[in-house]
């Protein structure tokens, strides 16, 4: 009896002392009971974020003064005139500067060598005070290897870097205007509901070029306002030597790509979104780096470490790119001072982190399955050097600012990643639902349309960790890549081309398009989760797909741009699917769904095809069923009273039938159906989307 009880002695202490160390570990299992085997793993990843934080404390003097490293590392201009320059470089033997400044005489100002492989440069003032090194001027940092090899490198920390013609590199100005701009508007305050607009500057346009951050500002800016978006997320910001990367291989990391505009221009278009109450967030790649040596941090002292791992561990086959050493301490440095640049130098307020299942775990996501079973999360296949890498930058983020939003892309659904760093979690705001995209294009892929299974849908959308927030999307850059399809595309392919004039009737293929598009966007921005995003183009149904210039396509700037211009001719279509797009968000500003407790679904009929929940006070009725229509259909609701159509995809302005009368009336009587102590009656078109409000009810 004692052998057979020690097993459990033991685990109930080992569960006792996890609760001893992480401070709401409680409520953390109270939520999640299957959570209580691994109570253990949380314990290790709490404390070792812990020890880090007080290791920074004790030999940096905090996080706070760690993560400037940007103040003393690169190029810096001394109050006197003088030059302050710092590099960390352990596998250098040598390491030097030159540029412009000294006629590119590589040797004539040597670093000086300090501990941990730090190299500094003091460089004192001209005896007629004139700058050292003036804005503008060309600067390299010369590296003498192991070897003897002599390399010239781009400093890891260069603020900015531009290509000139047709160079192949980029080069490193340093960047150090006279009069830098000033901010003038406050942040915004942290939305309660997320709407985020997924923005790329340089296909902004539709002219085949890449746009520019003015043009941006100007012309995108007021279109995402006039949308209801309150929340811009900038993709492929820093810098990138290869522009059909989308912005993920950076080879600088503290430099706003050059190809879009100055840094000063960056920061009038965040302040100018700040303006108009739009929180900006900045989509951070730092689960790996470029490969690039000549103009990124891939073997900047010569060795194939430095900030990445040696050998196999520091490469990521799939993507052909360099992995950091999480657990290193410069490198820490070097990532989190990144992320306080972002917030103080340019006012974004918050990150997307891109990549996040490739950090979490060895395997990096690659032919993993992701099942559920939580032994998929745990133990040897977690990478925790990168699991406390990201609780610290969480950390950094919600201290510096409060009001800062994180949003993680993991498609492995690791639990607590969403949770409070106290409880044991990563500290992540919201997560993407990477598996709704991927529904709706099976959808319309594998099924007719009287096929689709209504509990599956709604099984989908629902399916989400309690009290971990999830960012909700029909479609994102993802799908509008060359080789995948925009739902548009899936719905009316060719016939956009043909088609979406006024002046013609509806062909089928065009009018189930146009209606189903609308619906899943509605069903989706209702239902999924606790925030919404569209990728630019997509909310009015962009008639092409993403590419861009690559030797593949001639380096054709055709498919990289964005024809937001297709919604302002009136006698086309396009203009239909923004209007809707436009006053869903306007309605959900209005009631506040997407932060409201999750909806209750009432309804989920197979042959019928309809689903019907409520959510924030509303109730919400769609009718899946391409060809019937139901007349005095009941619906159940908490709320007795009249009800309004408050949204109805298939209103004239909408591209719709015009079917339902938004003068009727409904009023639901003490009749219980699904579970539901009230019900009303109400006509259902075929292929309609609805929303009704209470409007006895107090908004």
């Amino acid at each position: 009896m004692a052998a057979s009880e020690a097993p459990a002695d033991s685990s109930e202490a080992a569960l006792a002392a996890a609760l001893a160390d992480v401070p709401e570990l409680a409520r953390l299992l109270d939520i999640d009971p299957y959570l209580k085997p691994f109570a253990g793993d949380f314990q290790r990843r709490y404390k070792r974020f812990n020890e880090t934080l007080n290791n920074i404390g004790e030999n940096e003097g905090g996080i706070d003064k760690f993560s400037r490293g940007y103040e003393s590392f690169g190029v810096h201009r001394c109050a006197d005139g003088g030059l302050y320059c710092k590099e960390w470089a352990p596998g250098a033997e040598g390491v030097f500067l030159t540029g412009d400044f000294n006629d590119w005489n590589p040797f004539s100002y040597p670093y000086k060598k300090l501990d941990y492989g730090k190299w500094e440069l003091y460089i004192p003032p001209k005896k007629n005070k004139s700058l050292l090194v003036p804005h503008g001027s060309k600067l390299k940092v010369v590296i003498r290897s192991k070897s003897g090899e002599i390399l010239y490198r781009i400093s890891p920390w260069a603020k900015y870097v531009t290509r000139e013609g047709d160079n192949v590199n980029y080069d490193w100005i340093q960047w150090d205007p006279e009069h830098p701009y000033k901010f003038k508007h406050s942040k915004p305050k942290k939305p309660r509901g997320l709407r985020i607009y997924e923005s790329h500057v340089g296909i902004s346009s539709y002219e085949g070029k890449i746009a520019s951050y003015k043009h941006f500002t100007c012309n995108v800016l007021p279109r995402i306002k006039d949308l209801g978006y309150n929340c811009i997320q900038m993709m492929a910001i820093m810098e990138h030597a290869y522009y059909a990367s989308f912005g993920y291989q950076i080879t600088s990391f503290f430099a706003a790509s050059s190809r879009y505009g100055t840094p000063e221009e960056l920061k009038e278009l965040v302040d100018t979104a700040h303006s108009m109450g739009i929180t900006v967030l900045l989509d951070v790649v730092h689960s790996h780096a470029s490969k690039n040596s000549e103009d990124g941090l891939n073997m900047f002292d010569g060795t194939d470490s430095c900030y990445f791992h040696s050998g196999p561990r520091g490469n990521h086959d799939l993507w052909d790119s360099r992995l950091f050493a999480y657990s290193n301490w410069e490198v820490l440095r070097f990532l989190l001072s990144n992320i306080r640049w972002w917030l103080e130098e340019y006012g974004f307020d918050g990150f997307r982190f891109d990549g996040v299942t490739s950090m979490l775990y060895h395997h990096h996501g690659m032919g993993q399955g992701f099942s559920g079973d939580y032994h998929e999360y745990f133990g040897l296949q977690v990478d925790e050097d990168a699991l406390i890498y990201l609780m610290l930058a969480n950390h950094l983020i919600h201290t510096l600012y409060p009001d800062s939003v994180t949003v993680a892309e993991d498609v492995s659904g690791m639990p607590a990643l969403c949770s409070p760093i106290s409880q044991g979690g990563v500290g992540f705001d919201y997560r993407l639902a990477m598996a709704i995209p991927d529904k709706w294009i099976q959808l319309l892929k594998e099924y007719k349309d009287e096929d689709w299974n209504m509990g599956n849908i709604v099984y989908t959308l629902t399916n989400r960790r309690y009290l971990e927030k999830c960012i909700a999307y029909a479609e994102s850059h993802d799908q509008a890549l060359v080789g995948d399809k925009t739902l548009a595309f899936w719905l009316m392919d060719a016939e956009m081309y043909t088609n979406m004039s006024v002046l013609t009737p509806f062909t089928p293929v065009i009018d189930r398009g146009i209606q189903l598009h609308k619906m899943i966007r509605l069903i989706t921005h209702a239902l999924g989760g606790e925030g919404y995003l569209n990728f630019m183009g997509n909310e009015f149904g962009h008639p092409e797909w993403l590419d861009f210039p690559r030797k593949g396509n001639n380096e054709s700037y055709h498919y990289a741009r964005r024809q937001f211009h297709l919604t302002d001719d009136d006698l086309l279509r396009y203009k239909f699917l923004n209007n809707f797009d436009r006053d869903m968000n306007k309605l959900e500003e209005r009631c506040g769904w997407l932060s409201a407790p999750q909806a209750y679904v009432s309804e989920k009929h197979e042959a019928n095809k309809i689903i019907a929940f409520e959510r924030a006070g509303l109730l919400f009725i769609f009718n899946f069923h391409p060809s019937k229509s139901y007349t005095d259909y009941r619906v159940g609701t908490t709320l007795p009273g009249k009800f309004k159509i408050v949204l109805d995809t298939d209103a004239a302005e909408y591209g719709g039938h015009q079917r339902l009368d938004h003068n009727t009336d409904f009023f639901s009587e003490d009749f219980k159906h699904n579970e539901r102590p009230c019900s009303l009656l109400v006509y259902i078109p075929s292929r309609v989307g609805l929303v009704l409000q209470n409007v006895d009810m107090p908004n």
